[in-house]
């Protein structure tokens, strides 16, 4: 019995030593496993828990202006933080350095501590085994700088323990100018603007770094070998001029506020290349805030109204249906084409009068007409149409920011889009057609440029460094978009609209330089109705160039749904182009015209300074200052000037003689007082200003202390 107990308990002995050995067995085959076959990929794992390689974000390029100005730049920023705990830590420069350390942060940094208290907060973080302390969020350079200059931290990362974690914030030192030509980048996915067309030009490459993670999810960076520095974006260089933009960007806005509009956009274009020198574009915002919300200028495609009438008209002087001389009747401002009725935008009682002014004048009635005669039949209608195609009309200009809309011009008769007996007509006025602000006035900058059509630009280098890696030719189309001699007379209408006393430009003519271009008005929303036709709104527009005889820039304003102060073009969009063309005009010096180019014509006698009279010393200097020859006969101290022939003066004698009253007649007031009163005489002055005219005691006469009034003019 004793031996069968035994031998149960020998049985369960062995049975619990077999699986103590067996689990050994697995524990070893595991462990072998783990750290030989598998050593790598775990020891991977167990690394991605503490290490990681980061993206280094790259400085983003700058966009500037053609005279180097920063329109957006990306400005070095910093996030500095403390490792109270960093290994390198020498304990003795921890003591020695922690009292000064504290004062500095407390003086510099963080005022909100004394330095006992900061003191007592850096020996708190080192206690409870901090990381990651932060000092400074986004601190600029000179900040980074100085804060690196403490004691301790002038040790660097490891010895001091300064965390230094560069970023860039994009600033735009001329703040809401150009914004939404300028344009941003948000995630992968919106590019706006200059920054978003030329993105991968700007954005760079980024590079890499080895960070490794500390407490409360906080990672610092690890200097290794396998570092990779960014490499920092190209600079994009802009055809915009920051004065001309600021001319650009005020004027526009005066007329947002003035007439409360809905949006608003003008362009100021270079006529020769293209090149756009000042571009906005402004809305508001829900808070009634005026900034540029949307790129109207290239992303709005709207009816444009009376600005089309230029192409209908060169359509009509290039295929020589009419001359500007000829008749054309107005019907006193209304027609009917079948059941619609076309009214001028002014009512009038005028019938036939020359083309010129019924393009000066803007009349729907006259240009429609015209149109409906010559262009009525499907065959004439195609001409038409290519003659749209052929000014460039139809097609994207091609500048360089996203979301440049396709115009719409409908095919001649075509059911698919909608052409109907009255579409003719009022696209000669501007309506059933959509073109955006950019496209029309590269259309008007080309009639500017003698018919040559040049493709507006924006951005004319990629630079790094300075050195120009790419450059972006002016783009110009060969030949003309329509014949010399259309061209000319086309330049004529348009300068009939301000030049004529019946234009719609013609009250803002200028006095020291003329300028070209076209008003216009277009409904908003309209529905024909069938006897009414109800509109939503107005848009104001002008298009046009200056100086008209050679011209320099070309541009156009457009004023959606101006609600006080007027609605016409005339009214809300020709005072900006006006304000516009008058400071760029004062911009451009070699604009002006020369005073002096031409020989100077010989001045009449009337013109001439003559019977003024005073010391002779004065008169000689001021006559030798404006180059005045004349003929001197005076050898006294006081004398008169007398003009006898065109360009010819002499410089005669004025005796004062002693006890007699002097002639003072064309003196001013200072030299007449002063030899008055050295004769003893009393004076009265009659007047203000200009010189003497008249006096009461005749000269001559004996002095005795009498009064004499002198009256000036």
């Amino acid at each position: 019995m004793a031996f069968n107990v035994k031998n149960e308990v020998l049985i369960r002995v062995y049975v619990v030593l077999v699986f103590i050995v067996l689990a050994a067995a697995a524990i070893i085959t595991k462990t072998l496993q783990i750290s030989v076959l598998e050593g790598d990929k775990w020891r991977s794992k167990g690394e991605e828990l503490y290490l990681k390689e980061v993206p280094m974000e790259a400085e983003r390029g700058n966009i500037i202006t053609e005279d180097g100005s920063m329109l957006a730049t990306s400005m070095p920023f910093f996030d500095i933080a403390f490792d109270p705990n960093s290994s390198a830590i020498d304990s003795a420069d921890w003591v020695q350095n922690l009292d000064s350390l504290a004062y500095c942060l407390a003086t510099y940094v963080n005022p909100e501590y004394t330095p006992g208290g900061m003191r007592d907060f850096l020996i708190q973080q080192k206690q409870e085994g901090k990381r990651y302390v932060v000092i400074k969020k986004d601190a600029t350079i000179s900040e980074k700088d100085l804060i690196s200059s403490f004691p301790l931290f002038r040790l660097g990362q490891f010895r001091g323990g300064l965390i230094v974690m560069q970023k860039f914030n994009r600033e735009f030192p001329f703040r809401l100018l150009a914004r939404r030509t300028i344009g941003y980048v948000s995630g992968d996915s919106i590019e706006v603007g200059l920054e978003g067309s030329f993105n991968n030009e700007l954005k760079g490459e980024e590079g890499t770094q080895l960070m490794y993670k500390v407490g409360g999810g906080m990672w610092i960076p690890i200097d290794n070998l396998a570092k990779i520095e960014p490499k920092p974006g190209r600079d994009i260089v802009t055809s915009i001029d920051v004065n001309l933009q600021d001319i650009v960007e005020g004027a526009l806005a005066k007329a947002m506020i003035r007439h409360q509009a809905e949006y608003g956009t003008a362009i100021l274009m270079e006529v020769k290349t293209g090149a756009i020198r000042g571009i906005a574009n402004l809305g508001w915002t829900r808070q009634g805030k005026l900034i540029e919300t949307y790129n109207y200028a290239v992303g709005a495609a709207t009816e444009p109204g009376s600005t089309f009438k230029l192409a209908s008209m060169l359509a009509l002087l290039e295929d020589g249906y009419v001359d500007m001389n000829d008749s054309i009747d107005l019907e006193q401002g209304r027609t009917l084409y079948f059941d619609s009725e076309m009214q001028d935008a002014y009512p009038h009682t005028l019938n036939n009068v020359p083309v010129i002014q019924a393009f000066g004048m803007s009349s729907n009635v006259g240009i429609s007409r015209l149109m409906q005669k010559y262009y009525g039949e499907k065959n004439n209608a195609d001409r038409f149409i290519q003659h749209l195609h052929d000014f460039f009309l139809d097609v994207p200009t091609g500048i360089e920011i996203n979301g440049e809309v396709t115009p719409f011009i409908k095919r001649a008769y075509s059911s698919e889009d909608q052409w109907s007996g009255t579409t003719l007509p009022w696209m000669a006025t501007g309506y059933e057609l959509t073109i955006t602000p950019l496209q029309l006035l590269a259309f008007y900058n080309a009639v500017a440029n003698d018919g040559v059509y040049v493709k507006p630009y924006l951005v004319k280098e990629v630079q790094q460094y300075g050195e120009t890696l790419k450059r972006f030719p002016v783009t110009e189309v060969k030949g003309r978009i329509a014949s010399k001699k259309a061209i000319r007379k086309a330049q004529i209408l348009l300068e009939s609209v301000v030049d004529s006393t019946w234009g719609t430009g013609y009250s803002l003519r200028a006095e020291s330089y003329r300028f070209a271009g076209k008003t216009g008005t277009a409904q908003l929303g309209y529905q024909r109705l069938e006897n009414i036709t109800k509109v939503k709104g107005y848009q104001a527009s002008f298009a046009g160039y200056f100086p008209a005889e050679d011209p320099v820039y070309s541009c156009i304003v457009l004023i959606s749904q101006p609600k006080v102060a007027g609605i016409y073009g005339g009214q809300v969009a020709l005072p900006v182009f006006k304000e516009i063309a008058d400071k760029a005009i004062a911009t451009r010096l070699e604009l002006y015209p020369v005073i002096n180019a031409e020989k100077a014509v010989a001045l009449e006698d009337r013109a001439l300074p003559t019977y003024d009279a005073g010391f002779a010393p004065d008169l000689q200097y001021v006559l030798k200052e404006l180059g005045m020859k004349y003929f001197n006969k005076s050898d006294g101290e006081w004398a008169a000037l007398k003009a006898e022939a065109p360009d010819s003066l002499k410089l005669l004698k004025r005796p004062v003689v002693n006890n007699l009253v002097p002639n003072v007649i064309g003196m001013g007031l200072r030299d007449a007082l002063f030899l008055l009163e050295n004769k003893g005489l009393k004076v009265q002055v009659n007047g203000n200003y200009g010189k003497v005219k008249q006096q009461s005691v005749r000269p001559g006469t004996r002095s005795n202390g009498q009064t004499v009034w002198i009256r000036l003019g």
